[in-house]
């Protein structure tokens, strides 16, 4: 028997719990991996306490967590690319294979509409999964399924740009800041955005790593260059706007002609870039990990994301050994 930990019904947090189910059973084209550590998203207490923003059912019986990193101990009998011992990840989207992101495909989502990886043991697709990088430890590479491949984006940064990271200590600016001294740009982690434009003559950055939603899209516009990018991926700010300030946003953005663009999830085929980019820079690119909770202790790891209090990532250790 196994133990997986699961949110109940309500998906609250005070009544997750533990419980004992069977190993899985491996189709052909499946791996069993043994999960070593998982790591949490702001996504992950949002659906426990029944605040994610969805139209997409999400199981009662929801298994939680998206972002782990294991072990094969198993592989199916059509797959090829494995082998027992192979250090792996799994894709955030287990069918997101490269490219644009459909409603179907949006379906294989991990710990969503789709059971998660809070539990000892889990079968994946083969094809769902990448390779760790051999520099890095199992909860290092636990924190990179979700808050880094959709960073690299399709317009990846480049020497002479500057970035902007905003509410920069969690795991998704931490990874930002990373990726843009990796990639050669310059980075800006700013008191805000007359700081910004101060920084850069007034001209502003051109890329905005955007996690603060609503609370901070109009000082990001401020932050942004003619023509810049604006990357939504936050949902931190618990503040809306109003009709007054939607339309000085809407206003701004024809002005500067912006580009807001929604992140979701990266694909497979930008996490194997992202990993790439890591390895040829392993120390600068080296994930920050704020707290690692045992697995028994996995509300106490919800409780402090949810403090945000947090410098980087938050890990569960579900494996000992």
């Amino acid at each position: 028997m196994l133990q997986v930990h699961e949110v109940d019904l309500a998906r609250l947090l005070h009544k997750s719990r533990l419980k004992e189910s069977s190993i899985p059973t491996l189709k052909a084209n499946e791996v069993l991996v043994k999960t070593h550590a998982v790591s949490l998203q702001y996504r992950d207490l949002m659906l426990a306490n029944g605040t994610y923003p969805t139209i997409l059912k999400i199981p009662d019986d929801l298994m939680p967590c998206s972002d782990m990193a294991g072990e094969i101990l198993a592989v199916g009998d059509l797959v090829t690319k494995w082998k027992v011992g192979d250090r792996v990840c799994a894709n955030l989207v287990l069918d997101h294979f490269h490219g644009k992101l459909s409603a179907k495909i949006r379906l294989t989502t991990l710990g969503g509409t789709t059971q998660g990886v809070l539990t000892q043991y889990r079968a994946f697709p083969a094809h769902s999964l990448v390779a760790i990088p051999e520099h890095l430890s199992y909860e290092e590479a636990s924190t990179l399924p979700c808050p880094s491949p959709h960073i690299m984006g399709p317009v990846p940064l480049k020497a002479g740009d500057t970035t902007v990271l905003i509410l920069g200590t969690g795991g998704v600016s931490m990874f930002g800041l990373q990726f843009a001294v990796a990639s050669g740009a310059t980075d800006i982690t700013p008191a805000w955005d007359e700081e910004v434009l101060k920084l850069t003559d007034g001209r502003g950055v051109n890329h905005v790593l955007e996690v603060g939603r609503m609370g901070t899209l109009e000082k990001s516009l401020n932050s942004v260059d003619f023509g810049g990018w604006i990357n939504l991926i936050g949902v931190l700010a618990k503040v809306f706007l109003s009709d007054t300030a939607l339309a000085s946003v809407l206003g701004r953005t024809i002005y500067k002609y912006s580009n807001l663009r929604g992140i979701f999830c990266g694909s497979i085929t930008q996490f194997q870039d992202m990993l790439k980019l890591m390895s040829a820079n392993p120390e600068t690119t080296r994930p920050v990990i704020d707290k690692v909770f045992p697995f028994d202790q996995a509300i106490d790891a919800y409780a402090h994301l949810e403090s945000q209090a947090h410098v980087g990532k938050v890990v569960i250790k579900v494996s000992e050994n």
